[in-house]
């Protein structure tokens, strides 16, 4: 039963007119866990989430939960009410003038759960989320924070088959949504629940996700773990959406190249070493190296990737460094730590593992 997805979603395509705003994706996501939907504003991560809610009618595909289909072409459209879901949605939807208590209560009330067991359930639910001291309290007396952690508590109340996260953290300051990232996935992890969660924020979806789905113009890019799709970026807009990288377009050197690796030289006249990581090898190729796998050097370095570099300036960003390099020509972004000792003034050399140099797919 373990290796039967809780939720699929397959060739779904939802249009306004003659607009596709996401078409045609297909994903899945195992019984307790979390997947991601990750992409810039207007991708169509949103709406898909809330076609799964049952809060957007698809134009086709279909969509499953824990089995059963809730939607497909052939006419079925389960409700939103009855799809046993809960979500949690960015601006909180808290109303200022309950008690937390009466918020959480709320949709127990609505599915009629007995008084008998409507108290165990609240306080159950605002004990998971560390509120249960703030049960008599009004709403409005609550920081950003607290009222999150209000609305997840709501959210669990009733103990739904799935939890839906539509950028639950956007309306927080840094520390706060740090903070609440490890408490969120901490609390999906004891409830065991499965999880379908939407942000535009890197490091969101790099410290939550078992899965994550890329997602830009509607259409899925490419999706895997957070290691896979870090490390192994399939094409120049996840290499550039997820962290920072620095692209290189380059020939390839048949001649230097050999089964899993490639070498590229650019216009320039430098090569550059890395891994083919399965894909097609074409005569033109991009190849993506993520800044935080450059190293800088006052001293010449042995290996098949190191070049003299000039160094342009540095900008301090507080626990990294950013420093603009000129690479025979190239603009190139090295990041490291701020201890990190610079070169100065003398000679700067520049290597990289041809591991972290990952070929791109055209």
């Amino acid at each position: 039963m373990q290796n039967t997805p809780y939720i699929e979603v397959e060739d779904l395509t939802i249009r306004y007119g003659n607009f596709a705003a996401v078409g045609s994706i297909s994903f899945r996501v195992m019984p307790g866990e979390q997947l991601t939907l990750l992409g810039p504003s207007g991708c169509g991560k949103t709406t898909t989430l809330r076609a799964v809610a049952g809060l957007e009618r698809p134009t086709s595909g279909t969509i499953r939960i824990g089995g059963r289909v809730m939607f497909d072409g052939a006419g079925v459209n389960v409700p939103a009410e009855q799809r046993g879901l809960s979500m949690v949605f960015q601006s909180y939807a808290i109303w200022p003038h309950m008690t937390v208590f009466e918020n959480v209560a709320y949709g127990l009330r609505v599915r009629r759960e007995p008084a008998a067991t409507l108290r165990d359930k609240v306080m159950h639910a605002l004990d998971l989320v560390q509120m249960g001291a703030y049960a008599n309290r009004h709403a409005s007396q609550l920081s950003g924070g607290q009222q999150q952690r209000v609305a997840l508590a709501r959210a669990c109340a009733f103990s739904p088959q799935v939890l839906l996260f539509d950028e639950p953290l956007s309306n927080l300051d840094a520390k706060l949504r740090g903070d609440m990232r490890v408490e969120l996935r901490e609390l999906q992890h004891r409830l065991g629940v499965t999880s379908l969660y939407v942000t535009h924020d890197l490091e969101e979806a790099l410290a939550m996700s078992d899965q994550i789905v890329v997602m830009r113009g509607g259409r899925i890019e490419q999706s895997g773990s957070a290691t896979e799709i870090y490390e192994f970026p399939r094409t120049a807009f996840v290499a550039d959406f997820v962290g920072s990288a620095n692209l290189i377009v380059g020939r390839v050197r048949s001649d230097l190249s050999a089964s899993g690796e490639v070498a590229l030289e650019t216009t320039s006249g430098q090569v550059i070493h890395g891994v083919t990581h399965g894909r097609a090898v074409e005569t033109d190729a991009i190849m993506s190296v993520r800044t935080v796998h450059l190293r800088l050097s006052p001293n010449p370095v042995l290996g098949p990737n190191a070049w003299p570099v000039t160094i342009e300036r540095a900008v301090f960003l507080g626990d990294l460094t950013q420093i603009h390099l000129d690479w025979g020509g190239q603009k190139l972004v090295l990041r490291q730590t701020a201890l990190s000792p610079i070169p100065a003034e003398g000679p700067a050399y520049l290597s990289v593992d041809p591991a972290r140099c990952v070929l791109l797919e055209r």
